[in-house]
């Protein structure tokens, strides 16, 4: 759908149709109609980049499986694990740079830069000769994936009042596990490619990923959505409309401008980093299940082509369950609650997967990983950012946790070590500590937020994040 003055789903709304029940009220129909316009505008696409991005992210493992350890000698020491950690240092730490500069280029021109340049690192895994090349183009990869989550955070949280937002974030990011659940099923299609072109089957999985991610590159600057004051598709009433919804939310439906001052003030919450470890333990177990599933199916006797297959259905079971967690959660207006649920499905998980005999009880705790780890990730990412006010606050703290989540990827690429297989037990111990760190801090941000809350109420305190009105969500 080109951008264009007016939304075509929005062409039967016109300015004499918005009813105002009082000076900042709109009729909820209206409301309706532009929210679902705004969600075919934003969702599908961020969906589409979100899942190209995981599944260049993962499909190591299947790639490993397919014939790359054999052919590049990963099962030499640790190189599978180097290979795979360090991706995750241009991440973490190109996260806050790339925050700045999607505010001074805007969304669309910087995502576009980097879906077209991870897609190139991609594309050029394919003919890497050495091992060592494979980790130079991992270390593109991170370096230009690390703008892509939190600027959709980002853009998401501008868009959206703070109990719509988890919906929104769940709706593409499921649609990412579904992709990366079939990730290790495309992976196999791909290598029944070889031996065409003289490439080997793990080499066409990195071509032909690598080339649909620099088209989606293309199709992201036709199409990515900037902020709110600056969108392409709405007319100035229903633009203004989407502002007075967000203003009246939490008081900051326009941008601030950024500053190293600001940078710095923002980075002093103490509730940025807590958001930011607890992301870290959530993600952990999702990394564990990209890049180890494959490789711990093969452990259990399946054949490659099995362990690929049956990588995928605990993928569909982690996006049914992450948007009716997420619908759940804004219903309620309740996030830590729903997250520690998700938490305890982890640690039932791990402990099935790593202390049972039966392949079935294994495979079991392999999709209660997948379910509440990957159910976890849109949850803080929500309750961060529905306790944050300003444009600039917002891209920072979400840049800060979300680079947490690549040091989760590190984490995990290091204490799954060759070593350990096939059942890794030190890797699922770490991991289950985690799972408890996260539990502890779930109850603690609580406990301050009800507290906080409760004294603001009572005008013991002054306003929560300077702004009259607003209160945590808890």
């Amino acid at each position: 759908m080109a951008p264009s003055s007016k939304s075509s789903q929005l062409s039967e709304i016109r300015v004499k149709d918005i009813e105002k029940d009082d000076a900042e009220e709109y009729s909820p129909g209206v409301e309706k109609k532009l929210i679902r316009s705004i969600d075919l505008h934003i969702l599908p696409l961020f969906g589409l980049l979100y899942a190209v991005s995981v599944l260049d992210r993962v499909n190591l493992g299947a790639a490993r499986v397919a014939g790359m350890g054999v052919d590049l000698e990963l099962t030499v020491g640790d190189r599978y694990s180097i290979a795979s950690c360090l991706y995750f240092v241009p991440y973490v730490l190109f996260q806050i740079p790339s925050s700045i500069i999607v505010q001074k280029l805007g969304p669309r021109i910087w995502l576009s830069i980097c879906v077209t340049g991870w897609g190139a690192a991609q594309l050029g895994m394919g003919f890497v000769p050495k091992w060592g090349y494979l980790v130079l183009c991992r270390l593109f990869l991170g370096l230009f994936e690390s703008g892509l989550l939190p600027a959709q955070v980002f853009v998401v949280s501008t868009w959206y009042k703070r109990h719509e937002v988890q919906k929104r974030v769940a709706g593409f990011y499921l649609f990412s596990i579904l992709i990366g659940g079939f990730g290790p099923i495309i992976a196999y299609a791909l290598t029944l490619i070889a031996p065409r072109g003289g490439l080997n089957g793990w080499q066409w999985i990195f071509v032909i990923e690598g080339a649909i991610t620099i088209v989606v590159g293309g199709i992201a600057y036709i199409f990515f959505p900037n902020f709110p004051n600056k969108n392409r598709f709405l007319s100035e009433e229903l633009t203004k409309i989407v502002l007075d919804r967000v203003e009246k939310d939490r008081g900051d439906a326009m941008p601030d401008e950024m500053t190293f001052t600001k940078v710095c003030t923002h980075l002093s919450d103490w509730k940025i980093w807590t958001m930011g470890i607890m992301l870290m333990c959530a993600t952990i177990p999702t990394y564990v299940a990209g890049y180890f599933t494959p490789i711990i199916l093969t452990s259990m006797g399946y054949t490659a082509r099995d362990a690929m297959l049956l990588s995928a259905p605990p993928g569909v079971l982690a996006a049914f369950f992450t948007f009716v967690f997420a619908w759940i959660s804004d219903k309620l207006r309740q996030r830590a609650l729903l997250i520690a649920f998700q938490t305890i499905l982890v640690i039932i998980g791990l402990t099935l997967t790593s202390y049972t005999i039966n392949n079935g009880s294994r495979y079991f705790g392999l999709c209660l990983i997948t379910v509440g780890s990957c159910a976890s990730v849109p949850g803080i990412l929500s309750y961060n950012a529905n306790n944050v006010v300003s444009h600039t606050k917002r891209s920072i703290s979400t840049a800060v946790i979300v680079a947490f989540a690549g040091i989760a990827g590190i984490f995990s690429t290091t204490v799954f070590r060759q070593k350990d297989y096939p059942k890794y037990l030190n890797g699922i111990w770490a991991t289950m500590g985690c799972q408890f760190l996260l539990l502890i801090l779930l109850g603690m941000t609580s406990y301050i937020f009800i507290r906080k809350n409760r004294l603001a109420r009572e005008g013991k305190i002054g306003p929560l994040e300077g702004r009259q009105g607003f209160y945590y969500t808890t």
